[in-house]
């Protein structure tokens, strides 16, 4: 028997890769709302080679067909990257540092942008989802498959996908801060990054005129809420954006510490009995699938050398 700790982005994908490798497995959850939720479930791993190292553009390539094969609603539009013309520097920076994509006229693919942006970037091979949704789908069919779901002790061998409580020494919290927006008037169907020498943020449609608007990076491990700074900078941002945002419906906000090691790389560790899988940063939709595979061969491994 696995025990996995934990049921957010990283704890849901390790268990569903163990199980699907025939392994036995429960996964406990204490009922806390995981700070995956709060994600903008972005899939898009050409885009954060700006910034991220080489092996998470190449490993999270494959993320987009596993959250694909496993649960509804990932949409595979691209991701759309534009600058106000007064920071065109910004766009030219982003397009020397990352790959995969091409020059667009962005009211070519976004009419609603038309007249807005001269020049953006499209990376054609990125997709997005719904964490919430994304989240209960993988729950969902766990349960199904006849895997407890349950708070207590742990019975097997532990996998701790805890975040940021998980007990190693050298993992930070980095805040992120969001809002929902209902913007019926607005029509745009894929991902927007809008860049800024300052806040950089990013759009992402929800359906039913909904959009996720996110998210700041704070070295911090406070856990109040949204700032009054932060709901500035991202309003300006999604003005920016598109004018007609103004006028949105401010539906929820949100806070959450990511769990940061050093390197801002997810891994995988051994520490004092347990396995952890930890670290994600701002990767977690993008790296869970991948450092959960790469768990579920490990463990097969070990029960296969142990027999």
């Amino acid at each position: 028997m696995i025990s996995v700790l934990g049921a957010g982005v990283a704890g849901l994908c390790c268990a569903t890769a163990l199980v699907e490798a025939g392994h036995r497995v429960e996964l406990i959850d204490t009922g806390a709302p995981p700070v995956s939720r709060l994600a903008g479930g972005m899939l898009a791993p050409f885009c954060e080679g700006d910034g991220a190292p080489e092996t998470v553009v190449t490993a999270g390539q494959a993320s987009v067909d596993w959250w694909a094969a496993r649960v509804p609603g990932v949409t595979r539009r691209g991701t759309l990257v534009v600058a106000p013309p007064r920071d065109s520097a910004e766009l030219a920076r982003f397009a020397r540092a990352t790959r995969g994509h091409v020059a667009v006229d962005p009211g070519t693919l976004e009419p609603d942008l038309a007249g807005r942006f001269a020049r953006g970037l499209f990376f054609e091979a990125e997709a997005h989802l719904d964490p919430v949704a994304a989240l209960a789908a993988l729950r969902m069919a766990l349960v199904e498959t006849g895997v407890p779901v349950r708070d207590g002790p742990a019975r097997g061998r532990i996998v701790d996908c805890t975040g940021i409580g998980a007990p190693l020494p050298d993992l930070r919290p980095v805040r992120g801060e969001m809002m929902e927006l209902h913007a019926p008037d607005v029509a745009l169907t894929r991902p927007l990054r809008l860049l800024h020498p300052r806040f950089a943020c990013y759009l992402v449609p929800r359906g039913g005129g909904r959009y996720m608007l996110g998210a700041t990076m704070v070295e911090s491990g406070s856990t109040a809420g949204i700032t009054a700074r932060a709901m500035m900078e991202l309003l300006s941002a999604a003005y920016t954006l598109h004018p007609a945002l103004a006028e949105a419906e401010i539906l929820t906000t949100g806070t959450g510490l990511r769990p940061s090691l050093p390197d801002n790389l997810p891994a995988i560790r051994h520490d004092a009995g347990r396995i952890h899988v930890n670290g994600m940063y701002r990767h977690g939709f993008l790296m869970a699938p991948v450092l959960a595979t790469r768990l579920a061969r490990m463990m097969t491994k070990e029960m296969q050398d142990a027999h």
